[in-house]
């Protein structure tokens, strides 16, 4: 493959927003969209190693979340690092994430390099101190107060093509023609997995239109807001739009 065959392979099975850059002989940096929570993006080389075309983050990703001081390779955590590293069929070489392409499969390649950088990144989460909120639980109580029973599904998979509820949706609603993915976004990390999901699902060309509701979008970054805006179709920047959100789910279900 050429430069440009490359990319375009890139562009189509991520994002359009992914770009390339060449640094030497057979060594390019891959610009993406996606970062850790902190807003530093990850660091993603293509490069040739010998005849074996591989992406690499150079150990970046490991040293970042090492600034957290979390040992992510420990007990339960430590088994969930390694098994999302094993499903994207990534390598850990003395801390250096490496995927080998197989057979010219570039775009693939990036994709599944993405989302194992991004599940490891989640895990390391875990150890953070967290905010209690009920947002979560005041969501769900909407959904279910908007949407009939048999029209909702909570943390929906599509376990044909991701059995591992890799790509989960917060919440499912059963239209007529096509469904409502609905995504309940409190954090930048979560507004990231949203984003993600929602190219997973556009990657199986599944219809679906996206719908976010924010615990405050206003506490989230440009780039987030810029980055998952470009695939969900509405957005409400927080429950306070009660009304205007139930009208959504209502018309979507068929019931407004």
């Amino acid at each position: 493959m050429n430069d440009h065959d490359i990319l375009a392979a890139f562009k189509e099975k991520v994002c359009g927003a992914v770009e390339i850059e060449k640094k030497g002989l057979d060594r390019y940096i891959v610009y993406t969209p996606f970062a850790f929570d902190d807003g530093d993006h990850y660091v993603v080389l293509l490069k040739r190693e010998g005849n074996q075309w591989l992406l690499t983050d150079e150990g970046h990703t490991l040293m970042h979340l090492s600034y957290d001081g979390v040992d992510i390779f420990k007990g339960q955590r430590g088994e969930l690092v390694k098994n999302s590293l094993a499903d994207g069929g990534l390598q850990n070489r003395s801390g250096e994430l490496v995927l080998n392409i197989p057979d010219g499969q570039y775009g693939d390649a990036l994709f599944s390099f993405l989302q194992a950088l991004s599940r490891v990144q989640n895990t390391a989460l875990w150890t953070r101190e967290r905010v209690n909120s009920t947002f979560r639980e005041d969501f769900q109580a909407l959904m279910r107060e908007s949407v009939p029973a048999d029209k909702l599904e909570f943390d929906y998979a599509d376990t044909a093509h991701d059995p591992d509820h890799i790509y989960n949706v917060d919440s499912r609603v059963k239209g007529p023609n096509s469904d409502l993915f609905v995504f309940a976004v409190a954090s930048a990390q979560q507004c990231q997995n949203a984003t993600i999901t929602c190219y997973h699902f556009e990657r199986l060309k599944r219809p679906f239109t996206g719908v976010v509701v924010y615990e405050n979008q206003e506490s989230l970054t440009s780039r987030s807001l810029a980055q998952i805006s470009d695939v969900v179709g509405k957005q409400f920047s927080s429950l306070g739009q009660r009304e205007r959100i139930k009208q959504c789910l209502q018309t979507a279900a068929g019931g407004g």
